[in-house]
């Protein structure tokens, strides 16, 4: 995993193979490919490690990210956790979404965020299509995006706009521009 993380500093995600990770991390090609089975489950891997903690949060923490907030809280609780994660790995998501393009929606974690976006946005608005919105706001966390969107003097643009965007779906008043 850590070969991977310097290839993806070094160079981007074009620059992350089976190959170049094995010989970074000085071990076969073989011992890569048994442990992940390709650059997108590499990748994947990665993802999924990089975003555990809010897995757990959101599972088992406190809220207002878990169990026991407001939905409206929550939901802006996990955007400003995944738009963390997001702005800090937009070179991950990239590559990731490069490699996955064909299966995506299968991903651990795409699944796991699109369920809880989900469950959020239907407890807020019973009355809206909460699947496919969990889908559309999912769908800007685009790594060419985030990197176009984050400027080096407000790095949580991005986060903040993701904010909006849900509220304005919901047709609720935006977060106060405290991030």
């Amino acid at each position: 995993m850590r070969a991977t993380e310097q290839l993806l500093a070094e160079g981007g995600g074009e620059h992350v193979s089976l190959d170049r990770v094995a010989a970074l991390a000085g071990v076969g090609k073989g011992t890569v490919f048994r442990r992940f089975g390709s650059r997108a489950g590499l990748l994947q891997a990665l993802l999924e490690e990089r975003s555990r903690d809010l897995r757990d949060a959101v599972t088992n923490g406190p809220p207002p990210l878990g169990p026991g907030a407001p939905a409206r809280e929550r939901l802006l609780a996990f955007l400003d956790g995944l738009g963390s994660i997001a702005e800090g790995n937009a070179i991950l998501l990239a590559a990731h979404e490069q490699a996955c393009a064909e299966d995506k929606y299968d991903d651990l974690s795409y699944r796991f965020w699109h369920r809880h976006l989900g469950t959020l946005l239907a407890a807020e608005r019973p009355d809206l299509d909460a699947d496919f919105l969990a889908h559309a706001i999912l769908a800007v966390f685009d790594g060419a995006l985030i990197r176009h969107l984050t400027p080096p003097g407000d790095p949580r643009r991005f986060t903040r706009s993701v904010q909006e965007l849900a509220m304005t779906l919901l047709g609720t008043a935006a977060p106060a521009r405290a991030l």
